[in-house]
Protein backbone atom coordinates (compact mmCIF):
# COMPACT_ATOMS: atom_id res chain seq x y z
CA UNK A 1 0.00 0.00 0.00
CA UNK A 2 2.71 2.46 0.61
CA UNK A 3 4.65 1.37 -2.27
CA UNK A 4 1.37 2.19 -4.03
CA UNK A 5 1.22 5.21 -2.31
CA UNK A 6 4.66 6.66 -2.93
CA UNK A 7 4.31 5.69 -6.75
CA UNK A 8 1.26 7.83 -7.64
CA UNK A 9 2.69 10.91 -5.80
CA UNK A 10 5.90 10.77 -7.76
CA UNK A 11 3.51 10.14 -11.30
CA UNK A 12 1.85 13.29 -9.66
CA UNK A 13 5.48 15.15 -9.31
CA UNK A 14 6.40 14.29 -12.80
CA UNK A 15 3.15 15.50 -14.19
CA UNK A 16 5.04 19.29 -13.80
CA UNK A 17 7.38 18.01 -16.65
CA UNK A 18 4.55 18.97 -19.20
CA UNK A 19 3.27 21.81 -17.49
CA UNK A 20 3.43 25.02 -19.11
CA UNK A 21 6.67 26.93 -19.12
CA UNK A 22 6.47 28.76 -16.29
CA UNK A 23 8.08 31.55 -16.00
CA UNK A 24 10.12 36.14 -9.66
CA UNK A 25 10.42 39.31 -9.27
CA UNK A 26 7.03 41.10 -9.13
CA UNK A 27 3.81 38.95 -7.53
CA UNK A 28 0.52 39.37 -8.92
CA UNK A 29 -3.12 37.48 -7.57
CA UNK A 30 -4.41 35.67 -10.63
CA UNK A 31 -7.97 37.17 -9.30
CA UNK A 32 -10.25 38.67 -11.79
CA UNK A 33 -10.74 42.23 -11.87
CA UNK A 34 -13.52 44.25 -13.96
CA UNK A 35 -14.01 43.32 -17.65
CA UNK A 36 -13.43 46.51 -18.97
CA UNK A 37 -10.61 46.98 -21.54
CA UNK A 38 -8.04 48.52 -23.62
CA UNK A 39 -5.18 47.69 -26.14
CA UNK A 40 -1.37 47.20 -24.62
CA UNK A 41 1.10 45.60 -25.98
CA UNK A 42 2.62 43.72 -22.98
CA UNK A 43 0.35 41.65 -20.81
CA UNK A 44 2.84 40.87 -18.36
CA UNK A 45 3.39 44.37 -17.15
CA UNK A 46 -0.93 46.06 -17.61
CA UNK A 47 -3.04 42.69 -16.84
CA UNK A 48 -5.52 44.68 -19.36
CA UNK A 49 -6.06 42.43 -22.26
CA UNK A 50 -4.74 43.59 -25.81
CA UNK A 51 -7.95 42.68 -27.10
CA UNK A 52 -11.41 43.50 -25.30
CA UNK A 53 -12.55 40.24 -24.24
CA UNK A 54 -16.60 39.45 -24.60
CA UNK A 55 -18.80 36.74 -24.79
CA UNK A 56 -18.54 36.59 -28.99
CA UNK A 57 -14.46 37.00 -28.59
CA UNK A 58 -13.53 34.26 -31.52
CA UNK A 59 -11.62 31.21 -30.54
CA UNK A 60 -8.30 32.84 -32.51
CA UNK A 61 -8.74 35.80 -30.86
CA UNK A 62 -8.90 34.78 -27.50
CA UNK A 63 -5.30 32.93 -28.09
CA UNK A 64 -4.07 36.06 -29.48
CA UNK A 65 -5.25 37.82 -26.22
CA UNK A 66 -3.73 34.54 -24.20
CA UNK A 67 0.00 35.55 -26.29
CA UNK A 68 -0.36 38.64 -25.40
CA UNK A 69 -0.96 38.33 -21.10
CA UNK A 70 1.73 35.84 -20.64
CA UNK A 71 4.24 38.51 -22.50
CA UNK A 72 3.40 38.96 -26.21
CA UNK A 73 6.86 38.80 -28.26
CA UNK A 74 8.98 38.25 -25.15
CA UNK A 75 6.89 35.00 -24.28
CA UNK A 76 7.11 33.89 -27.72
CA UNK A 77 10.92 34.32 -27.28
CA UNK A 78 12.05 32.72 -24.64
CA UNK A 79 14.99 30.99 -24.79
CA UNK A 80 15.08 28.65 -21.10
CA UNK A 81 13.49 28.62 -17.88
CA UNK A 82 14.86 27.60 -14.62
CA UNK A 83 12.75 26.82 -11.41
CA UNK A 84 13.48 25.97 -7.73
CA UNK A 85 10.57 25.72 -5.62
CA UNK A 86 8.09 23.62 -2.93
CA UNK A 87 5.80 20.86 -3.77
CA UNK A 88 2.86 19.59 -1.49
CA UNK A 89 1.83 15.88 -3.06
CA UNK A 90 -1.16 14.24 -2.24
CA UNK A 91 -2.22 10.51 -3.05
CA UNK A 92 -5.46 9.52 -4.79
CA UNK A 93 -8.33 10.68 -2.77
CA UNK A 94 -5.94 11.30 0.29
CA UNK A 95 -6.02 14.52 2.63
CA UNK A 96 -2.34 14.04 3.81
CA UNK A 97 0.37 15.45 1.51
CA UNK A 98 4.03 14.84 1.40
CA UNK A 99 6.29 18.23 1.20
CA UNK A 100 9.31 18.05 -1.15
CA UNK A 101 11.85 20.30 -3.05
CA UNK A 102 11.62 20.57 -6.90
CA UNK A 103 14.04 21.84 -9.21
CA UNK A 104 13.22 22.03 -13.32
CA UNK A 105 15.25 23.22 -16.50
CA UNK A 106 13.49 23.62 -20.02
CA UNK A 107 15.37 24.69 -23.05
CA UNK A 108 13.82 24.33 -26.57
CA UNK A 109 12.42 20.45 -26.57
CA UNK A 110 15.40 19.29 -23.64
CA UNK A 111 13.98 19.21 -19.74
CA UNK A 112 15.40 18.02 -16.45
CA UNK A 113 13.37 17.75 -13.23
CA UNK A 114 14.51 16.47 -9.86
CA UNK A 115 11.93 15.74 -6.86
CA UNK A 116 13.23 15.27 -3.54
CA UNK A 117 10.83 14.49 -1.11
CA UNK A 118 13.13 12.52 1.44
CA UNK A 119 12.96 9.89 3.28
CA UNK A 120 9.86 9.49 1.60
CA UNK A 121 11.09 9.41 -2.48
CA UNK A 122 12.89 11.59 -4.50
CA UNK A 123 13.51 11.04 -8.54
CA UNK A 124 15.08 12.53 -11.66
CA UNK A 125 13.59 12.70 -15.38
CA UNK A 126 15.39 13.51 -18.03
CA UNK A 127 15.19 14.48 -21.52
CA UNK A 128 17.64 15.51 -24.16
CA UNK A 129 15.64 16.21 -27.05
CA UNK A 130 15.48 12.79 -28.61
CA UNK A 131 15.54 10.18 -25.30
CA UNK A 132 14.60 10.15 -22.01
CA UNK A 133 15.37 9.19 -18.68
CA UNK A 134 13.21 8.53 -15.46
CA UNK A 135 13.87 7.15 -11.90
CA UNK A 136 10.29 5.88 -11.96
CA UNK A 137 10.05 3.22 -15.14
CA UNK A 138 7.10 3.09 -16.64
CA UNK A 139 6.03 6.70 -16.57
CA UNK A 140 4.10 8.03 -19.55
CA UNK A 141 3.48 11.92 -19.75
CA UNK A 142 2.09 14.27 -22.29
CA UNK A 143 5.07 14.98 -24.49
CA UNK A 144 5.73 18.79 -23.98
CA UNK A 145 6.10 19.56 -27.73
CA UNK A 146 2.50 18.33 -28.24
CA UNK A 147 0.34 19.46 -25.62
CA UNK A 148 0.77 22.45 -22.83
CA UNK A 149 1.06 26.28 -22.36
CA UNK A 150 3.96 26.10 -25.21
CA UNK A 151 1.10 25.26 -28.16
CA UNK A 152 0.56 28.92 -27.88
CA UNK A 153 3.67 29.86 -29.68
CA UNK A 154 2.47 27.89 -32.60
CA UNK A 155 -1.73 28.34 -32.48
CA UNK A 156 -1.33 30.46 -35.92
CA UNK A 157 0.80 28.07 -37.61
CA UNK A 158 -0.30 25.23 -40.47
CA UNK A 159 -1.42 22.17 -38.93
CA UNK A 160 -2.97 23.36 -35.71
CA UNK A 161 -6.70 24.77 -35.59
CA UNK A 162 -8.33 26.77 -33.11
CA UNK A 163 -12.08 25.90 -31.52
CA UNK A 164 -14.51 27.22 -29.32
CA UNK A 165 -15.06 25.56 -25.46
CA UNK A 166 -18.36 26.18 -23.41
CA UNK A 167 -17.58 29.26 -21.29
CA UNK A 168 -16.96 28.61 -17.42
CA UNK A 169 -17.66 31.68 -15.48
CA UNK A 170 -16.19 34.77 -16.00
CA UNK A 171 -13.64 32.89 -18.27
CA UNK A 172 -13.91 31.94 -21.95
CA UNK A 173 -12.43 28.95 -22.96
CA UNK A 174 -10.46 27.46 -26.50
CA UNK A 175 -8.79 24.41 -27.76
CA UNK A 176 -5.56 24.05 -29.75
CA UNK A 177 -4.94 20.86 -31.99
CA UNK A 178 -3.28 19.56 -34.16
CA UNK A 179 -3.10 17.22 -37.62
CA UNK A 180 -2.87 14.39 -35.14
CA UNK A 181 -5.74 14.87 -32.86
CA UNK A 182 -3.35 15.64 -30.04
CA UNK A 183 -5.46 18.93 -27.99
CA UNK A 184 -4.97 20.90 -25.11
CA UNK A 185 -7.90 23.00 -23.70
CA UNK A 186 -7.07 26.66 -22.30
CA UNK A 187 -9.40 28.51 -20.38
CA UNK A 188 -8.45 32.42 -19.96
CA UNK A 189 -9.33 35.19 -17.67
CA UNK A 190 -12.56 37.44 -19.07
CA UNK A 191 -10.68 40.84 -17.32
CA UNK A 192 -6.94 40.24 -18.12
CA UNK A 193 -6.80 37.27 -20.83
CA UNK A 194 -4.09 35.31 -18.51
CA UNK A 195 -4.19 31.33 -18.64
CA UNK A 196 -6.24 29.98 -15.63
CA UNK A 197 -6.78 26.43 -16.52
CA UNK A 198 -4.94 23.52 -18.93
CA UNK A 199 -6.71 20.50 -19.12
CA UNK A 200 -5.52 17.65 -21.61
CA UNK A 201 -5.79 14.14 -22.17
CA UNK A 202 -2.79 11.54 -23.29
CA UNK A 203 -2.88 7.77 -23.17
CA UNK A 204 -6.64 7.86 -21.69
CA UNK A 205 -5.53 10.05 -18.48
CA UNK A 206 -6.46 13.29 -18.02
CA UNK A 207 -4.31 15.97 -16.76
CA UNK A 208 -4.86 19.22 -15.62
CA UNK A 209 -3.05 22.58 -14.30
CA UNK A 210 -4.87 25.27 -12.36
CA UNK A 211 -2.68 28.92 -12.41
CA UNK A 212 -3.44 30.67 -8.59
CA UNK A 213 -0.86 33.35 -8.85
CA UNK A 214 1.38 35.04 -11.26
CA UNK A 215 5.10 36.55 -11.13
CA UNK A 216 6.76 39.12 -14.00
CA UNK A 217 10.39 38.06 -15.26
CA UNK A 218 11.80 40.47 -17.77
CA UNK A 219 8.10 40.66 -19.61
CA UNK A 220 7.19 37.10 -19.55
CA UNK A 221 4.40 36.24 -17.40
CA UNK A 222 4.49 33.46 -15.09
CA UNK A 223 2.75 31.44 -12.67
CA UNK A 224 4.65 31.23 -9.56
CA UNK A 225 1.49 29.14 -7.71
CA UNK A 226 -0.60 26.29 -9.39
CA UNK A 227 -1.83 23.57 -8.79
CA UNK A 228 -1.53 20.27 -11.13
CA UNK A 229 -4.29 17.21 -10.65
CA UNK A 230 -4.01 14.16 -12.73
CA UNK A 231 -7.10 11.38 -13.05
CA UNK A 232 -6.02 7.86 -12.43
CA UNK A 233 -7.94 4.85 -12.16
CA UNK A 234 -7.74 4.65 -8.33
CA UNK A 235 -8.95 8.07 -8.23
CA UNK A 236 -7.72 11.63 -8.50
CA UNK A 237 -4.58 12.84 -7.15
CA UNK A 238 -3.04 16.66 -7.34
CA UNK A 239 -0.04 18.61 -6.27
CA UNK A 240 0.32 21.96 -5.04
CA UNK A 241 3.59 23.75 -6.64
CA UNK A 242 5.27 27.35 -4.64
CA UNK A 243 7.89 28.64 -7.20
CA UNK A 244 10.46 30.17 -5.11
CA UNK A 245 13.09 31.03 -7.59
CA UNK A 246 12.61 31.72 -11.27
CA UNK A 247 15.55 32.81 -13.94
CA UNK A 248 14.65 32.83 -17.70
CA UNK A 249 17.33 32.87 -20.85
CA UNK A 250 20.40 31.75 -18.52
CA UNK A 251 23.54 30.03 -20.36
CA UNK A 252 22.74 26.70 -19.73
CA UNK A 253 25.69 23.63 -20.23
CA UNK A 254 24.78 20.37 -22.01
CA UNK A 255 25.68 18.39 -19.07
CA UNK A 256 22.64 19.83 -17.39
CA UNK A 257 20.66 17.08 -20.35
CA UNK A 258 22.80 14.50 -20.49
CA UNK A 259 21.58 11.18 -20.10
CA UNK A 260 22.80 9.21 -16.77
CA UNK A 261 25.45 5.85 -16.98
Amino acid sequence: MKKKFVQSLSLVALVLCVSAITYAQTETNAKAGETSAKAVTNGATDPTPATAITGTTSPIDLARAAVVAMGGEKFKALKNVVLRGSVDLYGPNSTQSITGSFVIAYTGDKMRMEVDARPMFSFKQIYDGQQSYSSLPGAQLPPEDKFGIGLLRKFDQSGYVVSPLPDKKKQRGFRIGDAEGNATDFYIDMATGRVMTITCTFNGVNFGTEHKKFKEVEGVLIPSSFTRRIEMPQGAAFAEFNVKDIKINQTLGDDVFAMPN
